[in-house]
């Protein structure tokens, strides 16, 4: 390709699907797909075989699983308005209010849906403030002492989210913050939602831990559902993002290979989080060693939008880069794909899926068009 492209690898796709689909089997729960996370609908015939439901928060959302997935969502929304809550009712088979004040002035509204109540531990390990739903101040959640002793009637479940691609270990820890918080209106509840941030298809991610977690849970409590929506799991290590090198600049001794891509444009997530992405062929370097490393194919990569800070870290590769030749970037289908962005309106990345038997399909392309359109 010499244009950049996110590509989706389908045997890589349905081995997570394969995994997260064991998993609900073997722990007797049910586990759905986070749209926050990946969303690409022309996959959803795949996933389908695997997994029967999805979870949304906003109106977009519930239409592309109601509308594309074939089944209505599991909705959570921090704040639902009046232009938008029936629509979204009418498509969700289960919503859940973020506070009670949301619940009181919506739930009379919404009709044939199970109702629940986002509920926050004050418990979480995530260390990035950024992303930590139980930070000190959070806008996420009702905290135990907010809630009234008899929960409402129409009230059928709690939703619980307190990871980040987080391991079963830190879930067993959280978990017992939340039964000690909680589990004294469990016997109102049918369902329990622990949300995202299980990142179960991980290397080193202990999989019989949280199926033994979950037997645990039902022992304890056999009456509620229990439900997970990772997002990450399903399309975790599915694929890359292919740029290519457009020109190599230097200053100050530092020498920057410009892509045809943008971190702030289409790797978002590696200037937020922040973290550093693997590179294939290449190491990356920490700022902390740098100034022992020979500076031998030692490059900056920058981004070709026209923000300062479009750039990342630095990598060693085993030759001098050479204009038009390919940097691949692993692990870019979750959570990139959906947070892309036309800045600068510089050239957004085609996504394809490489099937198994090994032809490249096309998914979408983007050009004028699209950029012009996002401001009509």
């Amino acid at each position: 390709m010499s244009t950049p492209i996110y590509i989706i690898e389908e045997t890589k796709l349905r081995r997570n699907l394969k995994l997260i689909a064991g998993v609900a089997a073997k722990a007797d729960i049910e586990i759905i797909l986070a749209f926050k996370a990946f969303a690409l609908w022309k996959t959803f015939p795949i996933i389908r075989e695997y997994i029967h439901a999805t979870t949304a928060s906003s109106l977009s959302e519930a239409r592309l699983a109601y509308e594309e997935f074939g089944a209505p969502a599991h909705t959570f929304s921090p704040a639902y308005t009046d232009d938008e809550i029936d629509e979204i009712a009418r498509r969700s088979s289960h919503l859940t209010f973020n506070s009670l004040s949301q619940y009181e002035r919506y739930h009379h509204r919404v009709k044939d849906v199970s109702l629940g109540l986002r509920i926050n531990p004050e418990y979480s390990e995530v260390g990035t403030m950024l992303y930590n739903p139980c930070a000190p101040g959070t806008r996420f959640g009702v905290t135990a002492d907010k809630l009234p002793e008899r929960l409402p009637t129409d009230i059928d479940g709690f939703h619980c989210h307190c990871h980040c691609e987080s391991g079963a270990d830190v879930f067993e820890r959280t978990l017992v913050h939340i039964e000690e918080k909680f589990s004294r209106w469990f016997p109102q509840l049918k369902w329990i939602n622990f949300g995202g941030g299980h990142l179960m298809t991980r290397r080193d991610y202990d999989v019989e831990r949280l199926i033994s977690l979950m037997r645990g849970f039902h022992e304890r409590y056999p009456w509620l559902k229990v439900i997970l929506e990772p997002g990450s799991a399903f399309a975790w290590q599915t694929g890359p993002l292919v740029s290519h090198v457009v020109d190599v600049v230097e200053d100050k001794g530092i020498r920057t290979a410009i892509l045809d891509v943008s971190f702030t444009c289409h790797m978002p997530d590696c200037l937020e989080m922040p973290y550093f992405p693997d590179v294939r062929y290449a190491i990356h370097v920490d700022d902390n060693t740098l100034s022992s490393t020979a500076n031998r194919h030692l490059y900056r990569l920058g981004g070709n939008s026209c923000l300062s800070g479009d750039y990342m870290g630095f990598w060693q590769f085993n030759h001098e880069l050479q204009i038009g030749e390919e940097v691949i970037f692993e692990d870019m289908i979750h959570y990139t794909t959906v947070k892309t962005n036309m800045f600068n309106g510089i050239s957004h990345p085609a996504i394809a899926m490489l099937h198994m038997d090994g032809k490249l399909e096309i998914l979408r392309e983007f050009g004028y068009q699209d950029y012009k359109n996002r401001m009509d």
